[in-house]
């Protein structure tokens, strides 16, 4: 690991003007491309403490061992020139997109000279045209069957077109005229051409113009009894109008736009596309990318454009593109865009309308990548072997932890505090082995703490203290743990989320794990281990993942562990922790719903949910409710003094202890008068 001070440049050498820059490692390869409006006051942010950097950002300069740089005159030429680096170096510690699956696009390949439609994927080639992506093959093929009546371009391969013009005569298309039969001079290469050119400007979107030109040759053709070709191009006509349906209108005023939506957690994000071309969505597509370097959605963003029109030129890049952040600054990157387009392109946020309601369906799209990704990234035995050998690693155990158990607390401003326990086995998820708990502050006769504050620190101790009683209490006996034995102990019933027994009894916590993980960082993990070691269990590893930077802890160590950002094992320890916090707050979200529900204002005859509402936004709780006399409930609008009478009784009924209410004078009365 280099010292960034042993390479760092001298005071006044880095100029403060715009360029990029490249880090390099001790190898002389490319690990990184960057740019800047100053490059002085860029750099001198890598060299600053390390304490202070980002973990990534950290391995980076540490990795490092030399950095050079390159002075342009604008920030525009500053992006040109540092995707063209990024494209030629491939440096490890930049955002990398990679499609999420291979995406088929329909191609005219116009740079030969009879142009052919076809079915394409992978790396665009020069002096084709392409349409697209879409999602599926056969969708283009139903598309381009549909349109060859109207522009019969042909559609073989190199060995069928020479083979017809050796023969003299051309395949089933140009018998049943849906190709125009070049290969054996029915047409000229320039009329030939033609008809592909128009075929790419009717796929581009420029639908309405020859819609409606075919429109005035079917009149026209009537009108002179040419009856024979007024049906064909109706037919024409009718064809192209159903391949137009095959894409679904998203906005009415014909606009030409890509939708870029993102969704990120703190090790990947998924990008979705959607080309919308005449009002219609014209293809869609996906990358994924591990977040090698420190970015936010801004920088997604920027990235995912250079990657998107980084080669395209013209009509390719469309007149406007919509963004969930913009790049900062945004200047640079838009006159970019208007550079490659040849005109104005419009880069924003939409506020409202079609628009907005498009990007919102864009982003679940990415939201829906991103899960997938993940699921098959977790579905694989391989990856998921080499994740828990890492943690074994890491974390310096004896062997791979082949059952992890990770607990999450999880409560509302103090209230409802709850805890869950997910088990994962082999790297999968375990879902009937899962558990959830109710937080009392009590573990067997010890009170742990008094007062309202209940923090994760001590709930984590009992959770974890919980559930290990119940395993060496289980480990211990051959019967069923039962509700009296629990009670009888001080220990409090667990909740399950898994199958239970015949007699409706939770399933026994009946194996160890070789690992626990926390949510948290080191208190949390040296609360969890406090509660192992007062049981006497020593051979149940113990660590926890912290949300601001995914480091790891350990309960006897000062520092955290950085694993790698693209590391199996961290991913895997995301993946716990994730599926830990989701059950905790399913679980305390539900409680709260069924404590809303169970609200004392539900006995009160008479009292619907306009006036309950209106008593509970007038006074903020139900304890202030309960506090207030009579008369100030009445001050509510729509409660009368009968109803007042009723809801302060219902309230002293349910207030532990419970007040007496003076009937005659509509006073709460102290305990003392009661």
């Amino acid at each position: 690991m280099a010292d960034p001070s042993s390479y760092r440049p001298k005071p006044g050498q880095i100029p403060d003007s715009p360029g990029v820059y490249r880090f390099r490692d001790e190898h002389g390869r490319v690990i990184y491309v960057g740019k800047a409006k100053s490059l002085r006051q860029r750099l001198s942010s890598y060299f600053q403490d390390l304490a202070g950097l980002h973990p990534r950002t950290r391995t980076m300069v540490t990795t490092a061992a030399s950095v050079e740089w390159t002075v342009v005159a604008t920030e525009v030429e500053a992006l040109q020139l540092e995707y063209s680096w990024i494209k030629e170096y491939d440096p490890r510690f930049n955002v990398k997109y990679r499609d999420d699956k291979s995406y088929p696009y329909l191609a005219v390949t116009l740079n030969e000279e009879f142009p052919r439609v076809q079915v394409m994927r992978g790396a665009k080639k020069k002096g084709v045209r392409y349409f697209g992506p879409y999602a599926h093959a056969w969708a283009i093929r139903e598309t381009v069957d549909l349109m060859l009546r109207v522009f019969p371009v042909r559609t073989c391969s190199a060995g069928v077109f020479k083979r017809s013009a050796q023969i003299g005569r051309p395949c089933l298309l140009g018998y049943i005229g849906k190709c125009s039969a070049p290969c054996v001079g029915r047409v000229t290469p320039e009329e030939h051409r033609e008809l592909a050119e128009e075929f790419c400007d009717f796929m581009a979107g420029r639908t309405g113009a020859y819609l409606r030109r075919l429109e005035r040759r079917m009149q026209e053709a009537a009108e002179e009894m040419e009856y024979e070709k007024a049906a064909r191009l109706r037919d024409d006509i009718g064809a192209l109008r159903r391949a137009m349906e095959k894409n679904a209108v998203v906005l009415a005023d014909a606009t030409d736009a890509d939708l870029i939506a993102v969704a990120e957690d703190e090790l990947e994000a998924a990008v979705q596309i959607f080309h919308v071309r005449g009002g219609r969505v014209r293809g869609q597509r996906g990358w994924v990318t591990d977040k090698v370097e420190a970015v936010d959605t801004a920088g997604l963003v920027e990235h995912a454009l250079q990657q998107l029109y980084g080669e395209e030129q013209g009509d390719a890049v469309p007149k406007e593109v919509l963004v969930p952040a913009l790049p900062d600054p945004v200047e640079p990157v838009a006159e970019w865009l208007t550079a490659r387009r040849g005109s104005r392109v419009d880069l924003r946020i939409p506020q409202r309308g079609d628009k907005k309601d498009l990007m919102a369906t864009v982003q679940r799209n990415a939201q829906q990548a991103l899960a997938l990704h993940k699921t098959k990234r977790a579905s694989d035995l391989t990856t998921r072997s080499r994740a828990l050998e890492e943690i074994a690693e890491a974390l310096g155990l004896d062997s791979a932890p082949l059952r992890v158990e990770c607990f999450d607390i999880s409560h509302l401003q103090g209230q409802d505090v709850v805890a869950s326990m997910v088990v994962f086995e082999d790297g999968l998820a375990r879902k009937s082995e899962y558990r959830r708990f109710q937080i009392k502050g009590r573990v067997g006769d010890t009170q742990i703490w008094h007062g309202e504050g209940q923090d994760d620190v001590r709930s984590m101790h009992e959770v974890v203290s919980r559930r290990f009683r119940r395993y060496l209490r289980e480990s211990q006996k051959t019967g069923e743990w039962t509700v009296e034995e629990a009670a009888e102990t001080g220990e409090p019933e667990e909740d399950t989320a898994g199958p239970r027994d015949d007699n409706g009894r939770p399933k026994r916590f009946a194996y160890p794990p070789q690992l626990v993980v926390v949510d948290g960082g080191r208190p949390q993990v040296q609360a969890a281990r406090r509660a192992l070691d007062e049981l006497g269990i020593a051979d149940v590893a113990v660590c926890g993942l912290a949300k601001r930077l995914e480091e790891v802890w350990l309960p006897d160590e000062e520092d955290p562990v950085v694993l790698p950002r693209t590391s199996e094992g961290l991913y895997l320890l995301q993946r716990v922790r994730d599926e830990a916090h989701r059950f905790a707050i399913a679980y305390q979200r539900g409680k709260r719903t069924r404590t809303m529900k169970a609200s004392p204002l539900d006995a009160v005859p008479g009292l619907g949910d306009s006036r309950k509402q209106a008593l509970l936004k007038h006074f903020g709780s139900v304890k202030k409710l309960r506090a207030a006399t009579v008369e100030q409930i009445c001050e509510v609008p729509g409660v009368g003094r009968k109803t007042a009478l009723a809801v302060a009784a219902a309230l002293a009924e349910s207030a532990p202890p419970a007040p007496a209410v003076n009937m005659a004078t509509g006073e709460i009365l102290d305990e003392s008068e009661g």
